[in-house]
């Protein structure tokens, strides 16, 4: 797979990104909750207090009781980094969800680097309004058992 999201000059879609996807990467967004995600992360990254990126910031701010919402790349290897991770987002209430690739995820801060997880702060007025809805959106996606 080429780093711009295309193989053999074609873009991949959503569901062969899902082939690439994780088992324990659960919940995952649909792709209309998908496209949500990387615009409400492109209005959060204007400003670097909003994001919080990376599995040792991420997991710092958890233990710190930070409040906001977490999105997981699936298609993260070895996952065994970062696995522990919605467990203490479940712990503290935290919302979470999965999105198909770590490459898009980066695309939707404005970089082109991957990014593995993403905390976006919820106490922006920036993006207040679109930050609840999809957090509406990912509290009824459906959770593993």
């Amino acid at each position: 797979m080429a780093d711009n999201g295309e193989v053999g000059g074609k873009e991949i879609t959503y569901d062969e990104k899902l082939s690439w996807v994780n088992e324990i990467a659960k919940p995952i967004a649909t792709k209309h909750v998908a496209k949500k995600i990387y615009k409400v992360v492109k209005k959060a990254s204007k400003n670097k207090k909003n994001l919080l990126v990376g599995i040792k910031l991420v997991q710092k701010a958890l233990r710190k009781n930070q409040k906001g919402m977490v999105i997981f790349a699936g298609d993260v290897t070895p996952i065994e980094i970062m696995c522990h991770l919605p467990g203490m987002c479940e712990e503290r209430d935290i919302p979470y969800c999965y999105v198909p690739s770590k490459l898009d995820l980066g695309a939707a801060m404005g970089c082109g680097e991957r990014a593995c997880v993403v905390m976006m702060i919820s106490d922006n007025p920036e993006y207040k309004d679109s930050y609840d809805e999809l957090k509406e959106q990912i509290k009824v996606l459906p959770y593993p058992l």
